[in-house]
């Protein structure tokens, strides 16, 4: 298992009863215009506490929100933000590690009181969240964990092995034990995209009659999964089921697959995935609850400004639910209602 699956928990606090109505994002104008590994120089030294940059502006910093998952943990935190009597700007670095590091010094530039970021890189981010760090500034990372830690105050994250080991197990099940697949991966910069896979495995590997035929990266795009699903099917005639690391990937196998019995499941919880469920065109998916993590990660930043610690550890776990045809009625918008 990845060192992550390891970590401390929170409860699932995704048993929410109803989604909060969220504000958008752009509230406020700037005032001017990287699986787990440490750094010994960073764990070794004692954090000092940051009191944040002067101003009352907190930045949220995410991929593109034409990915739903993102525009519901941008909007999540907003709001919640909001609500703790800040300003707000959100932005996104649509996974270009260059324009990140911009937004990373504008929010400086900015004299944030705080940032929420869903990183570009597990690699890539750990050189502005210092700079962030060097300048008082606190970093909460929610979605995407990096690879070094003492530099931010908490990483939020869903149970990625978790939920893709659930959701492999009802996939089996749906394959009947046997048969010949493909997996679709994520960009292999996301230390989500080599967890998910590993858990996918974890389960899938026990049984020998299910055949692993093609694994392609699909870098969690949907016309890239379309293609590349094309592309399996026209070497593999009897391929059975696909396996993948995002919903958005799924829905461009689905596509792809039209008029074929493939049976097929993503990670992410996505309505576009629920209608897919109840369709009957996927078997399921793990849903992260991104508004959860989101508005967690905005309450975390406020008591850590209030009071000097957040109360939890910096690495964090929040499970994700297993979502079939027999519950998916109660999945929307990254919220789970028990």
């Amino acid at each position: 298992m990845s060192s992550i699956s390891r970590r401390s928990f929170i409860g699932m606090a995704g048993t929410v009863a109803s989604v909060a109505v969220l504000a958008g994002c752009n509230s406020a104008s700037s005032s001017s215009s990287s699986s787990s590994s440490s750094s010994d120089s960073s764990s070794s030294t004692e954090a000092k506490v940051l009191t944040g940059g002067g101003s009352n502006l907190v930045y949220v910093i995410t991929p593109s929100v034409s990915n739903p998952a993102f525009k519901c943990e941008a909007d999540a935190a907003a709001a919640k933000v909001k609500e703790l009597g800040y300003e707000v700007k959100c932005v996104s670095h649509d996974d270009d590690v260059n324009k990140q590091s911009e937004l990373f010094d504008n929010a400086i530039a900015d004299k944030a009181a705080g940032i929420i970021c869903d990183n570009a890189g597990a690699d890539a981010t750990v050189t502005p969240v210092k700079k962030a760090y060097e300048a008082n500034i606190p970093t909460v990372l929610i979605d995407r964990e990096i690879n070094e830690t003492g530099i931010a105050i908490a990483q939020i994250v869903a149970n990625n092995y978790q939920g893709a080991e659930g959701i492999a197990q009802e996939w089996v099940t749906a394959m009947g034990e046997a048969g010949e697949y493909a997996e679709l991966k994520g960009k292999e910069s996301d230390t989500n995209a080599g967890v998910r896979s590993d858990a996918f495995h974890s389960v899938i590997d026990q049984y020998s009659d299910l055949k692993l035929v093609d694994t392609q990266v699909a870098n969690w795009e949907q016309t890239e999964a379309f293609e590349k699903t094309e592309t399996i099917l026209q070497s593999n005639p009897n391929l059975k089921g696909i396996i993948c690391g995002n919903d958005t990937m799924a829905m461009g196998a689905i596509a792809a697959c039209e008029g074929k019995d493939i049976k097929i499941i993503g990670v992410d919880g996505s309505d576009e995935a629920a209608a897919q469920i109840k369709a009957g065109k996927m078997v399921g998916t793990a849903m992260q609850p991104f508004f959860v993590i989101a508005q967690t990660a905005a309450e975390q930043l406020d008591a850590y400004l209030k009071n000097g610690k957040t109360g939890q550890d910096e690495k964090q776990l929040i499970d994700c639910a297993i979502v079939t045809s027999a519950n998916v009625d109660k999945m929307s918008n990254f919220t789970f209602t028990e």
